[in-house]
C-alpha cells in the first residue's frame, strides 16, 4: 500500500519526501529533478510504542511503516504525454492514495513553472490532467460495457449506466471520488482504476511566518478540501528539512518550541497518510521485541496473523487479545489475565487499532 506525493514542479515534493524518509532524493531548483519515482519506507510515529517499551523493556522496538513514493512533477498537457506526463500517470496509477503538495509561499529564488504562486490554480491543473486521462479510460470502459447490455441482464445494464453517468460526471470537471455511490457502483468503479478516484490528502507547503500565523491560501484550500471531504496538513518543508539536520532529540525539541510547534509536521502527515490508506496497527510485545504490525481496517484475526507469517493464518486456532489501555493500566500480561481482561477470540474477530495479540496456530 503506497501513497504517492504529487504536485507541479518546484512545489517542495522532493524536499518533503527527504524529510519523510531520510532518503536523499535529489532536490533542486528546476522541474523534473525527480525523474524516477523514489520510494521511501517511512516509520509511523506512535506514542504507544514508547509506553510499551517502558513497561516491557524489550531488546528492540519496531514501528509500523508506510511506503511513500516521490513522483515526477506534472505540467499542463501531461494527459497527452507533455513533460513526463506518461511516466507521472503510470506512477500515480500504482499508488493507492495521493498526497497532493501545494505551494503556498512566495520566494523569488525558486522558480514557479506557471510564473506565479496560486495553489488553487495549481490544484486545478493537476485535477484537469487526471480527469482527462480518466475520461479516456471511461470512454473505453463504457464502450466495452455497452456490448454486454444486449444480454438484458440487470447487472450488465446497471454497470453500463453507472459508467456512463460517471463519464458525464468527470467530463463536467469533477473527480470520480466525489461521485455518489452505493455498494454495487463502488465495486464497478474500483475495477476501472481511475486516477481521480484515489483518496487525497492536501499538503500546504508554507513559509515560517505562515506556520505561526497562517495565510490566505491555507484558508481557501481548507474550504475547498472540506467540500471534497478531504483533509489538509499545513507544514513548511524547508523547516522540516532543517529539523532533520539536527543531531539530537533535544535539539529538535528546542527548535520546535521556538517555532511554537508540538511536533514535526511530517509526523502528522505520516499518520494521516496511514489513515488515508485505511491502515491500522496491532502490537506484539515480548522481551525480544515490541512491534507494531500494519493491517487494513476491518481485517479479521487470521488475516492479521498472516502478516507475521502465512502459516499463522493457515493454521489459525485462536487469538489472545489485550486492549492497549488495559495493558497500560495493569502493567503486564500476567496482571491483565488476573484482572480478567484478556479475551480469547476466534476466526470472526475483527481486529481493533491498538490491540495487543498472541496467536495460537497449528500447521
Amino acid at each position: 500500500m503506497k501513497c504517492g506525493i504529487v504536485g507541479l514542479p518546484n512545489v517542495g515534493k522532493s524536499t518533503l519526501f527527504n524529510c519523510l524518509s531520510n532518503a536523499k532524493a535529489q532536490s533542486a531548483n528546476y522541474p523534473f529533478c525527480t525523474i524516477e519515482p523514489n520510494i521511501g519506507t517511512v516509520s509511523v510515529p506512535d506514542e504507544r510504542l514508547f509506553e510499551l517499551e517502558k513497561l516491557v523493556q524489550p531488546e528492540r522496538v519496531l514501528p509500523a511503516v508506510v511506503e511513500i513514493v516521490d513522483i515526477a512533477g506534472l505540467v499542463k498537457g501531461a494527459s497527452k504525454g507533455e513533460g513526463l506526463g506518461n511516466k507521472f500517470l503510470a506512477n500515480i496509477r500504482e499508488c493507492e492514495a495521493i498526497i497532493h503538495v501545494l505551494r503556498c509561499f512566495e520566494n523569488g529564488n525558486i522558480v514557479h513553472v506557471e510564473g506565479s504562486v496560486d495553489p488553487m490554480r495549481d490544484k486545478e491543473i493537476i485535477d484537469i490532467e487526471l480527469q482527462l486521462k480518466d475520461i479516456e479510460t471511461l470512454a473505453k470502459a463504457v464502450e466495452k460495457a455497452k456490448k454486454f447490455i444486449k444480454s438484458g441482464k440487470k447487472d450488465d445494464v446497471m454497470t453500463y449506466e453507472t459508467l456512463l453517468n460517471l463519464q458525464k460526471f468527470v467530463e463536467e470537471g469533477k473527480n470520480a471520488r466525489e461521485f455518489p455511490t452505493d455498494d454495487f457502483s463502488k465495486a464497478i468503479i474500483a475495477d476501472v482504476q481511475l486516477l481521480t478516484n484515489k483518496p487525497v490528502l492536501y499538503v500546504c507547503n508554507v513559509d515560517e511566518n505562515s506556520i505561526k500565523n497562517g495565510n490566505e491560501w491555507i484558508a481557501k484550500i481548507e474550504e475547498m478540501a472540506a467540500l471534497e471531504n478531504a483533509e489538509v496538513v499545513v507544514l513548511a518543508a524547508q523547516i522540516e528539512a532543517d529539523i532533520n539536520e539536527l543531531e539530537t532529540f533535544e535539539e529538535r525539541q528546542m527548535f520546535l518550541e521556538e517555532l511554537g510547534l508540538a511536533e514535526p509536521g511530517v509526523n502528522r502527515l505520516i499518520r494521516k497518510a496511514y489513515d488515508l490508506l485505511h491502515l491500522q496497527t496491532y502490537f506484539t510485545a515480548g522481551v525480544k521485541e515490541v512491534r507494531a504490525w500494519t493491517i487494513g481496517k476491518g481485517w479479521t484475526a487470521p488475516q492479521a496473523a498472516g502478516v507475521i507469517h502465512t502459516d499463522f493464518e493457515k493454521g489459525f486456532i485462536r487469538a489472545e487479545v489485550i486492549k492497549y489501555e488495559d495493558f497500560l493500566k495493569f502493567g503486564s500480561e500476567a496482571k491483565v489475565k488476573e484482572a480478567g481482561k484478556l479475551s480469547v477470540e476466534g476466526k470472526e474477530y475483527i481486529v481493533q487499532d491498538g490491540d495487543m495479540m498472541n496467536f495460537r496456530f497449528n500447521v
